[in-house]
């Protein structure tokens, strides 16, 4: 390992301590690399707009810079443990080509502001990639829902309870999504504002020219507490994942329902053969195990998202327990949005079993149908209620599905199923 940063003579190390204070830092930090070379170029320019290193110099240090990023790229530089972590290795590598230049871009920040700035990039790139996900979806959602509705039963606490359509199942979901890139949105306003220049959460003696990295490096504002932006460490990464798993909530409900639809049992959905596998023993099985999983992956969010809100019992200031937030969000938000990404397919290539759906509607379901119409025409309806009760069993006389979701007016019913207006929200966001 190269030599650490805060190295002073006469001060022994000892590997073992080394390697548990380090653990998986440098192989972590892999995926914050880019951005924190991007951060560096942007200090690069600010200490050379208040004379801290030299028009040339700063010109010298970008240039390596790129060419680091390029390597890293390539696979012609491996980040690995001959470095203590990636910010060791971008000054070691700095200071190797240009000597004392190399060693001046340090000036002014630490290795605090320096992983925050690099982090609220990369978290900047996460919620894009959750927006655009959620979007997807939420258009596979209104596209489908356009299609001719099929009759489909509605379910309360999972007895048969209503009619309901496809369509209808299709643009809950729709809104749902649509509501997740909204969040997705949000969270980025919230965590849009840049750390760089804070230090390790005091500030520095130099005039740091803050509002050049903030606009270089895209932010929307500048953090201005030094104390505020570690006190923010941990919470913006909980409001990322928080986004995250409000949309995996909505998926783990959708996927609860395919998991029951493709049961021969319900019959309703048949799902594309890649998104299904074989059993081991059993030749007769094909299993809906990507949707078991998709199902499963909102754990995974959480679990990440609580082990951050567990280190976070700490006083202000920097604190080393941080260091082990970074997997936990990195794991955290890979896996929910690789979960996310294959959803649009699925949805789009589903396909629904029509007899059954509709051999799965009892004369009963339409018992609210005539509760409501009774209470419409007059009587009062806890009265409509019972008498609809006593004659649920033949509720369905002379009634089909299609004339039951005709009737069903109220906006975002059957018959009032306001795509347009959902697909207006959708164009919001696209644009």
């Amino acid at each position: 390992m190269t030599q650490p940063l805060w190295q002073k003579a006469n001060i022994k190390i000892d590997a073992r301590i080394m390697k548990f204070l380090a653990g998986d830092d440098v192989l972590l930090d892999r995926e914050f690399f880019l951005h924190d070379i991007t951060a560096s170029k942007a200090h690069v320019e600010g200490l050379a707009n208040i004379g801290v290193v030299s028009v040339d110099e700063a010109a010298a240090l970008k240039r390596e810079l790129d060419v680091l990023a390029a390597d890293f790229r390539s696979g012609e530089f491996v980040l690995d443990e001959r470095y203590e972590d990636g910010h060791s290795a971008i000054e070691a590598r700095l200071t190797e080509r240009l000597g004392d230049a190399g060693r001046r871009v340090h000036t002014g920040r630490s290795r605090n502001d320096q992983i925050l700035v690099a982090t609220r990039l990369w978290l900047k790139d996460q919620l894009a990639a959750l927006e655009t996900h959620c979007r997807a979806i939420a258009r596979a959602c209104l596209e489908r829902a356009a299609q001719p509705a099929l009759p489909l039963p509605g379910y309360t606490h999972l007895q048969r309870a209503v009619v309901s359509s496809t369509a209808m199942w299709f643009a809950g979901f729709a809104e749902g999504f649509i509501d997740n890139a909204l969040r997705a949105r949000q969270t980025t306003t919230l965590i849009d504002a840049n750390p760089l220049g804070t230090a390790a959460g005091y500030g520095v003696n130099l005039p740091l020219d803050r509002e050049h990295t903030t606009a270089a490096l895209g932010f929307a504002r500048m953090q201005i507490s030094p104390i505020y932006a570690q006190l923010s460490r941990g919470k913006f990464e909980m409001a990322v994942l928080e986004a995250i798993a409000g949309a995996l909530l909505d998926l783990r409900r959708l996927a609860w329902d395919l998991s029951l639809f493709t049961t021969a049992e319900f019959n309703f959905v048949s799902l594309p053969s890649e998104y299904t596998t074989g059993s081991s023993i059993m030749p007769n099985k094909r299993n809906p195990d990507v949707v078991e999983l998709l199902r499963a992956s909102y754990a995974s969010v959480a679990a990440a998202r609580t082990e951050i809100e567990q280190l976070l019992s700490l006083p202000s200031g920097y604190q080393r327990d941080l260091q082990f937030s970074k997997g936990s969000l990195f794991h955290g938000c890979r896996h929910g949005l690789a979960a996310l990404e294959l959803v649009p397919d699925l949805l789009a290539r589903m396909q629904w079993n029509e007899s059954a759906m509709r051999a799965a509607i009892e004369p009963a379901m339409y018992a609210t149908d005539v509760a409501i119409e009774q209470a419409a025409a007059g009587v009062p309806f806890r009265d409509a209620y019972r008498a609809a009760a006593e004659t649920a069993s033949t509720a369905g006389h002379g009634r089909t599905p299609e004339s039951s979701l005709a009737a069903r007016v109220s906006p975002g019913a059957g018959n009032d199923l306001r795509l347009d207006e959902l697909a207006a929200r959708l164009r919001q966001l696209d644009g």
